[in-house]
């Protein structure tokens, strides 16, 4: 029973989008800046173009550090500029 409850809500919550960027800050207290980029095709000439941005994610532990590749998860807002969340630490910097 409670397993169909798990699987109900878990479906009800839709899905989330998880990205793979890499950490360039972590000068704040649990937060860190990721770099995600984003190859999006040129409408008209048809060459790929790459796009990065900047997003703050949540890390508990403060695991992260700069030069990380790291995946991060969408999730509720956090405060009024996270949206994202450290989900795990992919490859540490050298």
């Amino acid at each position: 029973m409670a397993n169909e409850e798990k699987n109900s809500a878990a479906l009800t919550r839709g899905y989330r989008k998880t990205r793979r960027g890499y950490v360039t800050s972590d000068k704040m207290d649990k937060t860190i800046v990721v770099e995600v980029e984003d190859r999006v095709k040129h409408a008209l000439y048809g060459k790929i173009i790459r796009r990065t941005s900047k997003v703050k994610a949540h890390d508990e532990l403060g695991t992260a550090g700069v030069g990380d590749l790291v995946v991060i998860s969408e999730t509720r807002p956090l405060s009024a500029s996270k949206r994202w969340r450290l989900v795990e630490i992919l490859e540490k910097a050298k």
